[in-house]
């Protein structure tokens, strides 16, 4: 993941090397060459994916002449992605986001027992009706649509039981299919409440500059520039639904065609084509994505 972007560009190189700094270990090399398992613990998934995004941006703002406060309207990102928006809008410094996605990595896995939580994705429901049927599921335990991905995915978080329950009811009320996720905590619900409270701690030791673009955030699905917003809208999506859905219809509806999915993988692209009608999903993650961004950019 990125090694192809550090090998070719210096900036991306300068990028890497700035997160290990800021972390006082190897981050880079635990991302190109694994293991796999150690990538994967999500204190260091978190900023090794900001890292991926940061070093793209480095690289097609000196390989393209990208200006992101003109280029762009507006910036977003999915989750811990909103810390890599804010990054790249430079509301937030390297060193500040990588040592925060480490917290905040950590403190979300910590936050709740192993195997008492879980996180099981509801394919072919809209949001409402995945709301009802976490409703129904709860049974005075936690169960929370945490993501509306867009497209009929909503994904639910919770109390182990309760996500187990949400399964069986979901099939009942017509989902295509719904399954358990492989993931190590229950994210975006209100078991994230210790790693909230965590968040707000360590937000509050960073400086939050005013973007240069305003940041679609997760939780309010608006844009906001404020300092203080940042910050109370990065401490609500630990325990709030990241509203993917209702956040790429409010930047089509305020003009936006294009899309740019910048870092690793191409899952938002797909969702943004599913969201907005007649919208333009592109993903820059290679050095042939930066080459294509070239061309077309003139």
């Amino acid at each position: 993941m990125g090694k192809a972007l550090a090998e070719a560009f210096a900036p991306a190189r300068e990028v890497f090397a700035e997160v290990d700094a800021a972390l006082c270990e190897k981050l880079s090399q635990i991302i190109w060459e694994g293991p796999a398992e150690k990538l994967t613990l999500t204190e260091n998934a978190q900023p090794a994916l900001m890292a991926v995004s940061l070093a793209v941006m480095r690289v097609l703002e000196a390989e393209a002449g990208l200006d992101i406060g003109r280029a762009a309207c507006c910036v977003a990102g999915h989750s811990l992605g909103e810390y890599s928006a804010l990054a790249a809008a430079r509301s937030l410094s390297m060193h500040d986001t990588a040592r925060l996605l480490r917290i905040r990595g950590r403190a979300m896995q910590q936050a709740v027992p192993v195997n008492l939580g879980a996180m099981a994705a509801l394919l072919g429901l809209e949001y409402d009706q995945a709301v009802e049927v976490a409703a129904k599921a709860s049974q005075g335990e936690v169960c929370q649509a945490a993501n509306d991905n867009g497209g009929g995915q909503v994904v639910v978080s919770g109390h182990s039981a309760a996500v187990n329950r949400a399964l069986d009811i979901a099939k009942e009320h017509g989902a295509r299919r719904a399954m358990l996720l492989p993931v190590s905590a229950p994210f975006h619900c209100a078991l994230m409440q210790p790693a909230a409270e965590v968040m707000a701690e360590a937000l509050a030791q960073v400086t939050i500059g005013r973007p240069v673009v305003p940041v679609v955030a997760n939780v309010w699905a608006k844009p906001i520039s404020e300092p203080r917003e940042i910050a109370r809208a990065l401490v609500a999506q630990m325990t709030g639904t990241v509203r993917w859905r209702e956040s790429v219809s409010a930047m089509a509806a305020a003009g936006v065609t294009t899309f740019y999915e910048v870092g690793a993988g191409k899952v938002l692209s797909g969702l943004v084509k599913r969201i907005a009608e007649g919208a333009r999903g592109v993903a820059i993650g290679t050095p042939e994505d930066v080459a294509a961004f070239k061309v077309a950019s003139g």
